[in-house]
């Protein structure tokens, strides 16, 4: 729900909220009524003054899942209007029937909720819109576009209204069908409503000027005929709107006061204005009008954000599917286990600017671990596990059977004045200890398990490595090794005996066995796709590795989504799709440290 800026700590300022903060003390918006919901001049001169001193609204299509690009926009779109006393709106703008679904508008609202935000009112309204709703005004708009003299029913053919559309050294050329009578267009347009003409035999054009240097005031075209079920309205329309003519008025209808876009529709913008002035003069639209104003797009290294790319890496099977941990979707960064808090703080960290630029995938992996390092469970686990056997076992316990209870904090940067959990194991004659941590012949500097050498078990017993065991091949089958008693961490004896390393081990009485993929970064080159590159010879043959490992008991408990720090290896996460106590499934999230930076 929106709050009053006051409440909100003070935000970096940057050329939106100064535009806004600009507004506001002017009044510029002060004056506006709001009638409950969308709609007409009239409509909203019925209604009270609004309460929302600005309104927002992120416009997905619903085509396609969201990627971190839109992360950004629905950041900066609904905390703008949370931190100045505002409304953000959710509409759909699915003015294209063929490419829109149910599934992607549900995919939208869960994504939009779990990165914490809502759509709602400070009475608690909701402002969830889809902009097939207004196909009746939009309708409505372009037959008085038509009876202004201001649009007419082009039948050129495509390649015909290419070619006369001219290009960025030559002008274009008047249709000859550009000045047909206002009669004539609106029979023809209203032909085209009736499923009279075939698809692509006619679009509606504005009527502005084909000499223009920005082309998109070159006739654009505002109605085309698609014979298309909608997801929403069905076969009621068989013209739509093209997406330049339906977005301003969407937001007019909606009285949105700061229309954000990203830059690639800054272009658009002088077609946004021409829309909403000649519907402002003819009343149907009450002033102020929106004003439509462009910032940067995220360019996140390592990463393509085109949903034909990223379509193409799903349907050949080389990613699988849409929430693939290593797809740059939301729903792919929640299930390789990004937080919400992660993902807003790094959109807060890189800003809100014109320039053009790549922001480096580590600033996002470091806010994520600046978000779990003092919240994620700790936990020891054995990702290339190679047996250690304590040969004195029974000897110093009486028992070969014997297990010593162990304890360590699971989370040692426990809040000020709160109980550090404790995660307990045992600790027994046989442990899985990792392969890189014995060396027969260690290189020079080497500090963990070689034969003479001592280590401690961290939160048990210091060993003294005393050999190994070989298959025929010459592999280490088991590591071996003997207690030092009295060592054991906690304990008046734990520093009796000074070593110069400490292993990370899992007890073979309790282990668990766990399915582990690492994941790494999709592709090798920062800038994948960019420059005409082929992005598919530069996919990353180390993306995903799958092992099997053995991890500590106090992970038994771990539901999907649960999120720990695996010591010495990373941030990891239960699989929210596949992880299940009969079979837990863990994803790396990232490494302790930026490995990429090197």
């Amino acid at each position: 729900m929106s709050t009053p800026a006051e409440k909100e700590p003070v935000k970096p300022s940057n050329f939106l909220r100064q535009i806004i903060e600009s507004d506001l003390d002017r009044g510029t918006h002060a004056g506006l009524h709001w009638g409950g919901a969308p709609g007409d001049a009239a409509h909203h001169a019925q209604g009270s003054v609004d309460p929302a001193r600005i309104r927002t609204r992120f416009p997905p299509e619903p085509n396609g899942y969201l990627h971190v690009g839109h992360a950004k926009s629905i950041c900066v779109n609904f905390g703008l209007a949370r931190d100045y006393g505002g409304t953000c709106h959710l509409r759909f703008d699915d003015t294209n029937p063929e490419k829109e679904d149910q599934e992607f508008v549900d995919g939208i609202i869960d994504a939009v909720h779990w990165l914490g935000f809502d759509w709602k009112d400070a009475d608690g309204r909701e402002n969830l819109y889809w902009a097939s709703n207004y196909f009746d005004f939009m309708y409505r708009a372009a037959e008085y576009l038509i009876e202004q003299g201001l649009a007419y029913v082009d039948e050129q053919t495509p390649e015909e209204m290419r070619a006369s559309r001219g290009d960025f050294t030559r002008p274009g050329t008047n249709s000859p069908y550009r000045d047909r009578a206002v009669a004539e267009n609106l029979a023809r347009f209203r032909a085209m409503r009736d499923g009279e003409l075939p698809d692509g035999a006619a679009v509606l054009r504005a009527k502005i000027d084909m000499a223009s240097p920005n082309i998109n005031l070159r006739d654009p075209a505002i109605y085309r005929i698609k014979h298309a079920e909608h997801h929403n309205t069905g076969s009621q329309w068989c013209i739509y709107p093209m997406y330049a003519y339906a977005h301003p008025i969407e937001d007019a209808l909606e009285h949105i006061t700061h229309s954000i876009c990203t830059l690639e529709f800054e272009d658009q913008r002088p077609f946004y204005d021409w829309v909403l002035d000649r519907l402002r003069e003819g009343g149907l639209i009450a002033p102020p009008q929106p004003r439509q104003y462009e910032f940067a797009r995220l360019n996140l290294t390592y990463v393509v954000t085109s949903k034909r790319k990223l379509k193409h890496l799903v349907d050949s099977g080389t990613l699988t599917g849409w929430d693939d941990p290593r797809m740059p979707t939301i729903v792919g960064l929640r299930r390789r286990g990004f937080t919400p808090e992660a993902i807003r703080d790094f959109c807060e960290r890189i800003g809100i600017t014109k320039d053009y630029a790549w922001i480096d995938y580590a600033l996002l992996e470091a806010c994520l671990r600046d978000d779990l390092e003092g919240r994620a469970h700790r936990a020891m686990v054995v990702l290339d596990p190679v047996k250690l056997e304590l040969t004195n076992w029974a000897e110093v316990f009486g028992s070969a059977e014997h297990l010593e209870d162990c304890t360590l904090p699971a989370l040692p940067h426990a809040a000020d004045g709160a109980a550090a959990p404790e995660r307990r194991f045992t600790l027994g004659r046989e442990v899985w200890i990792e392969r890189e941590d014995f060396a027969e012949v260690p290189p020079k500097g080497y500090k963990r398990l070689f034969p003479g050498n001592r280590v401690r078990l961290k939160g048990g017993y210091v060993i003294e490595c005393t050999g190994c065991e070989k298959d025929a091949e010459g592999h280490v089958t088991r590591v071996l090794a003997s207690v030092v008693p009295d060592t054991k961490s906690g304990t008046p004896g734990a520093d009796s005996v000074k070593v110069k390393a400490a292993i990370t081990w899992v007890g073979a009485a309790d282990a668990l066995q766990a399915e582990v993929r690492l994941y790494d970064r999709l592709f090798t080159d920062p800038q994948p796709d960019a420059g005409g590159k082929d992005y598919l010879a530069l996919l990353n043959p180390d993306s995903l590795k799958v092992v099997n490992a053995y991890v500590e008991p106090s992970l038994a408990g771990a539901q999907p989504d649960d999120k720990f720090q695996f010591e010495r290896f990373g941030y990891f996460v239960a699989d929210r799709v596949e992880h299940t106590a009969q079979r837990p499934v863990f994803n790396r999230i990232t490494g302790l440290k930026d490995s990429w930076g090197k």
